[in-house]
């Protein structure tokens, strides 16, 4: 499926009447222009043109799930149930292509190394494609166009591996860095700019943690401490990205807040809004224009449990999110993911 960025063009689109062009690619900055004209600082596509549709993929809606469910972000609506994942079971690290779903590691009764991979285009059910180094779950997932991350995790203690798998040949993923804290943490969310991902709060097995980490896509390596969330207690948030910032929605003992940082600089976040719900253990999604959460859990009826609301909140200018339409399967622990 091509997707329209913008209202004239469309990418991949060849041949551009008035710009010369041969390929619309998109600036280091965000900006989109077509190959051919003067610049260094292309990168290829990356998620934060996704403009179809978020997913939340497995959890815990009272079992384990493999329900991989969809919902839109052309309309506000509810999610459907579009596929399945190879393995049901919680807390994968999501990360997305221009094509694919991907869930890495997660857990039942065990922890699992699973890589598993699905087409948004096909709506088929996932499959297994590869393994992460160690069994783990609670990991934060990141996308760069090449390669899905994974960085955190719990494998009976906190981690502070950062691996990498290619999205372009299925196969296993590699150990390219560690996180800042030797400890490692668990619980973190991604977020991911067009040059780096980024780790949020968490939390170490011991103290809940309000660190911003930072790593290259370009060079593997270690990760960089580069600010502080606005408190330590938002470990479950969801994690979401735009062009130029980051953020982290929800989280912690029932929290609702909206967290942002910007990409251009290193910098501590920001507090911008609220979610329409108090929650932790959300997955988080990412349009060109939104940033999305989906299901958790937090106080339902007057006592705790799973939460089926969508909140959706812009981009553009900071405030509070939406109820934009309601889960198919009601559940928390998912991993999300954009097209």
């Amino acid at each position: 499926m091509t997707r329209k960025i913008n209202n004239s063009y469309t990418l991949g689109q060849s041949n551009a009447p008035t710009d010369g062009g041969d390929m619309l690619k998109t600036r280091g900055d965000g900006t989109l222009v077509w190959e051919g004209v003067a610049d260094t600082t292309f990168v290829p596509f990356h998620f934060h043109n996704a403009s179809v549709s978020g997913y939340s993929s497995g959890g815990r809606p009272s079992g384990y799930s493999d329900v991989i469910q969809k919902y839109s972000f052309v309309s506000d609506a509810d999610a459907t149930d579009v596929a399945n994942l190879t393995v049901a079971r919680e807390l994968m690290g999501g990360s997305s292509s221009t094509t694919h779903g991907y869930a890495a590691g997660g857990k039942v009764s065990s922890y699992y190394n699973i890589i598993d991979k699905f087409s948004f285009s096909v709506g088929s059910n996932a499959t297994n494609v590869g393994d992460l180094t160690v069994s783990r779950y609670r990991t934060a997932g990141q996308s760069s166009t090449d390669n899905g991350y994974t960085s955190g995790g719990w494998d009976g203690s906190a981690s502070n591996i950062i691996e990498k798998y290619s999205f372009s040949a299925d196969g296993n993923s590699t150990d390219v860095g560690d996180l800042s804290n030797a400890a490692g943490r668990s619980q973190s969310a991604g977020q991911s700019s067009s040059t780096y991902g980024y780790n949020s709060a968490g939390y170490d097995g011991t103290d809940n943690l309000n660190i911003i980490d930072k790593f290259s896509f370009s060079s593997d390596g270690n990760a960089t401490d580069v600010g502080d969330m606005t408190t330590a207690d938002l470990w479950g948030a969801a994690g979401n990205s735009s062009s130029t910032h980051g953020y982290s929605s929800g989280g912690g003992g029932y929290d609702n807040r909206i967290n942002k940082f910007t990409f251009a600089s290193d910098a501590s976040a920001t507090h911008v809004g609220y979610l329409n719900y108090s929650a932790y253990l959300i997955a988080g999604s990412s349009s060109s224009t939104h940033g999305y959460s989906a299901g958790g859990y937090g106080p339902v009826g007057g006592s705790a449990g799973n939460v089926n609301f969508i909140d959706k909140f812009s981009f553009a200018s900071d405030g509070n999110a939406t109820d934009v339409g309601d889960l198919f399967e009601t559940t928390r622990y998912a991993a999300g993911h954009q097209y």
